[in-house]
């Protein structure tokens, strides 16, 4: 009898026990907590401490509170010109009503399946207004236009969901493998074009460069020579007239004459062996053959 009621004791206490564990839960300062009654939420709770449910018939569905990080997978999306780029892009997310949350998601993996559909929505319709080479060439504020246009998107699909995107970042755009090198290979192309454009040009604005120069130096060689022609016809000019002047009678111009005949001469008799043939009725010979 004693032993019967020992185990009933025993049973009734564990019993209690179980029920005053079960009766009570604790939430803490980074969770919310939604109580579960037959299926319906019957309380939310989001700040920390201890609360009462109703053991075994009470439930608790408990959810993050601070902003989460998804790390979307790698994918496909075509840009306004048709042209593939392999988007790398991460959401960070949070639980702004857990009620609704609960109700319309219930888990943190079925949020994160939603929000990947929801993205990759707003980033194919973002990429899809602008071409491939438009979003390459993007500037570090065009850029964040662009997020800014995707996070917009994306966070009007879910406010029905009690979750709220804070921001989503593209880490990376790239070209999809299959057609990375021949893409490459038409860049390099096209560069190539542009620059023999350019050295075409080049040599063109060369040529027209030295065909002035040329042109200029003819006109000024020429000038000069006109100018050097004129100027020596000048004093050729004024030469004859300083002779005419000095030798203005017939003395002066039979001793220029006789002068000139000399230096003749003494450049005739240069060297060795040399013969000079003077008429009789030259003043040289007279001179030479009685001085």
């Amino acid at each position: 009898m004693k032993k019967s009621i020992m185990i009933v004791s025993s049973a009734a206490v564990i019993l209690v026990l179980l029920v005053i564990t079960g009766a009570f839960y604790t939430v803490t300062e980074n969770e919310y907590a939604n109580t579960i009654r037959f299926s319906k939420t019957i309380k939310t709770v989001s700040n920390a401490g201890l609360y009462f449910k109703m053991p075994f018939i009470d439930s608790v569905k408990l959810f993050p509170k601070q902003a989460l990080l998804y790390d979307m997978t790698p994918s496909d999306v075509l840009t306004a010109d048709s042209k593939t780029m392999q988007v790398d892009n991460y959401v960070i997310w949070k639980i702004s009503d857990p009620l609704k949350f609960y109700q319309t998601l219930g888990s943190k993996e079925e949020a994160e399946s939603r929000l990947d559909m929801l993205t990759y929505n707003a980033i194919k319709t973002t990429m899809g207004n602008h071409t491939r080479d438009e979003i390459i060439n993007q500037n570090d504020q065009s850029r964040a236009i662009f997020n800014e246009n995707i996070t917009t998107s994306a966070a009007k699909a879910v406010g029905s969901y009690g979750i709220k995107i804070i921001d989503i970042k593209i880490k990376k755009l790239d070209l999809p493998e299959d057609n990375e090198q021949a893409v490459y290979r038409r860049m390099i192309s096209e560069r190539n074009k542009i620059a023999e454009q350019y050295r075409a040009d080049g040599s063109k604005e060369s040529e027209i460069i030295k065909n002035n120069v040329d042109k200029q130096v003819n006109i000024l060689v020429s000038n000069a020579k006109a100018q050097a022609e004129a100027l020596k016809a000048e004093g050729e000019s004024e030469y004859m007239r300083i002779l005419a002047q000095a030798y203005n009678t017939p003395d002066k111009q039979a001793f220029y004459e006789f002068t000139r005949a000399l230096d003749a001469l003494k450049t005739s008799l240069g060297g060795e062996n040399k013969t000079v043939i003077l008429g009789a009725d030259s003043a040289l010979a007279k001179i030479l053959t009685a001085p």
